[in-house]
C-alpha cells in the first residue's frame, strides 16, 4: 500500500518562513509528478506547486518568488521551502504525487492527510 505523509505545518507570524516535507512509502515503482496543494477554509483545494521526475517546476502566481518546490527521487520525498509568509497563505496543505505501485501497469493519484500552516498577522 502507498502512502504520502506530510510534515512541518504549524504557527508562524507574517513573514517567516516554515518547510514542508512529505515521503512517500509502499510498494512504488516509480512516480511521476509531486506537488503541493491547498485548502483554506470555504476554499477550494488549489494548486500551489508541482515539479516532475526531472524537476521542471510549475507555482501559482500567487507564490512564484516565495516558495521553492524541490524533490529527492531516491528518499521518495517533496519538500515545498516558504519564505515571505502572509495570512493568505494559512490552509491545509496537502502533498499529492502521481505514484506507479509495484505490479501495477498505470500511475494513481495520492494524496497526504494534510498539514495546517497558519501564519499570524
Amino acid at each position: 500500500q502507498v502512502q504520502l505523509v506530510e510534515s512541518g505545518g504549524g504557527l508562524v507570524q507574517a513573514g517567516g518562513s516554515l518547510r514542508l516535507s512529505c515521503a512517500a512509502s509502499g510498494r512504488i515503482f516509480s512516480i511521476n509528478n509531486m506537488g503541493w496543494y491547498r485548502q483554506a477554509p470555504g476554499k477550494q483545494r488549489e494548486l500551489v506547486a508541482v515539479i516532475t521526475r526531472d524537476s521542471s517546476t510549475n507555482y501559482a502566481d500567487s507564490v512564484k518568488g516565495r516558495f521553492t518546490i524541490s524533490r529527492d527521487n531516491a528518499k521518495k520525498t517533496v519538500s515545498l521551502q516558504m519564505t515571505s509568509l502572509t495570512p493568505e497563505d494559512t490552509a491545509n496543505y496537502y502533498c499529492n504525487a502521481d505514484i506507479r505501485s509495484s505490479g501495477s501497469l498505470r500511475y494513481t493519484d495520492y494524496w497526504g492527510q494534510g498539514t495546517q500552516v497558519t501564519v499570524s498577522s
